[in-house]
């Protein structure tokens, strides 16, 4: 048992602690017996991620907060027992490298990579019931929870589940450790893939950056830094993240770190709350405030400034750099009506947070064919106004969120290899919310460090002005 600072106050914090709290968004197992096992095997595993990885994480976001790096986090929505396979966690490492290195590029800044893999198997849901016709069925709330089935049985809660996650979750991890470290993401391999994309027509504007990219490796090579003799050039740090929803599985897998003595989830190296979770007294943050990753808290329009200040008291109480990253979800045309007040709000605390842009969540829409959908350009357009807004407070935009896939799926429409509300049912493979394929996300970090490249210059000439 730990105590923990929350404010001026001292509270006594243990992993089964958030059991005393209201729950939301949470299956009601109907046999407890059953719960009660799988917890208690899950206990007895190894932890998925250890605590000095997610101390070297928050000390890398540590960074992104004070503007000498920056955040990028993608992966899938809600990952599927189904499609789980080798191919689809390379394809999506993949896209996720040669994002970073566009964005190091535009940012001239290091670049934290940050999946959404192994452990993104729970789901929030709007609506406790879903209609097929007549049928009406409990809704489904992931992999980990039920199935995706619309029959009773599949919609049934089913705490084996928890076991299959943590089965997934840890062959992903050994996987994306292989990739890291083994060659894979070797830079000259990566730079190679981004040239590959900016080789056709329609992706042409972008050629200049990947030329710009191409000739910094040639200058490199000349001088002798190839991936031979520089070890940076052929690994990189790569962390995973989720949301934790269900904390069944987050308190199993939660353990006291043997360095420090502190509790830590080993569950992920970064856990996020979200919007529909955060409620200052509830189960899901008297969790996230005891242990020691880094925590990801969700502000979508419904966000109080009251409500965020006493969050941020509760969840970094030392304001420790690196350990509260906010990620504003709010909506293309919406992000001007909120994230000023937010902003000022956290500097009126003197808060130490990484600020977030998740252009996806709010920009969710039916498409004419009946399909869930988000626009390219409504995506870009928040990204947009995320610096803006940022550029205005004199604030730090630290980071992009995407729900994308290393997968040539067709969910979002737009974009350079434009998909079209026609071609949505082409290849619509996601369990929940639609995702940027590889393309998308790719066009997406050009697009991204333009406006990062904007930043820099304008930062630059201020600079030499004063």
């Amino acid at each position: 048992m730990a105590q923990q600072k929350t404010g001026s106050a001292t509270q006594t914090w243990d992993k089964r602690s958030w059991r005393a709290y209201p729950r939301v968004q949470m299956p009601d197992y109907p046999d407890m017996a059953a719960l009660e096992a799988v917890e208690s095997q899950l206990a007895k595993f190894p932890p998925l991620v250890f605590a000095g990885e997610a101390r070297r994480l928050k000390a890398s976001l540590a960074e992104v907060a004070a503007g000498r790096s920056f955040l990028l986090q993608g992966g899938d929505c809600a990952e599927s027992f189904s499609e789980f396979s080798a191919d689809n966690i390379r394809d999506t490492f993949k896209v996720m490298l040669q994002m970073a290195i566009v964005l190091t590029w535009g940012a001239q800044l290091p670049v934290v990579k940050v999946g959404r893999m192994a452990g993104q198997f729970a789901k929030p849901r709007s609506a406790a019931m879903e209609k097929v016709g007549d049928a009406e069925l409990p809704s489904y709330r992931g992999d980990i929870i039920n199935g995706f089935d619309f029959t009773p049985e599949a919609r049934i809660p089913d705490p084996q589940r928890m076991l299959s996650a943590y089965t997934q979750a840890a062959a992903s991890l050994n996987l994306l450790r292989a990739f890291s470290t083994g060659g894979y993401a070797d830079i000259h391999r990566v730079q190679s893939w981004i040239s590959d994309f900016t080789g056709g027509d329609e992706a042409a504007r972008y050629r200049d950056i990947a030329d710009r990219i191409s000739d910094a490796m040639a200058f490199m090579a000349a001088a002798g830094v190839t991936s031979a003799t520089a070890h940076v050039l052929n690994s990189v740090d790569f962390y995973t993240s989720h949301e934790a929803l269900l904390l069944e599985y987050e308190e199993s897998l939660a353990r006291i770190d043997s360095t420090t003595g502190l509790p830590v989830a080993g569950s992920g190296h970064m856990i996020w709350i979200g919007d529909r979770t955060r409620q200052i007294d509830g189960a899901h943050v008297e969790f996230a405030r005891g242990v020691q990753n880094p925590i990801g808290l969700k502000c979508g329009p419904s966000i109080s400034d009251s409500d965020l200040k006493t969050l941020i008291a509760k969840l970094n109480p030392e304001n420790e750099p690196g350990r509260l990253t906010l990620i504003a979800r709010f909506g293309a045309g919406s992000v001007g009506d909120h994230l000023p007040r937010l902003i000022e709000a956290v500097q009126s605390e003197g808060a130490n947070v990484v600020w977030s842009c998740d252009p996806m969540h709010g920009n969710t829409i039916k498409s004419a064919s009946g399909y869930k959908t988000r626009p390219f350009e409504s995506v870009l357009r928040e990204v947009r106004e995320f610096f803006e807004v940022h550029r205005a407070e004199g604030s730090i935009p630290g980071g992009v969120h995407f729900e994308m896939t290393g997968k040539d799926v067709t969910e979002c429409t737009g974009g350079v290899r434009a998909v079209t509300d026609e071609d949505l049912s082409d290849r619509y493979h996601t369990a929940c919310d639609p995702r940027l394929n590889a393309s998308q996300s790719l066009e997406l970090a050009f697009l991204v460090a333009e406006e990062l490249r904007r930043r820099r210059v304008d930062t630059a000439q201020q600079a030499k002005a004063s």
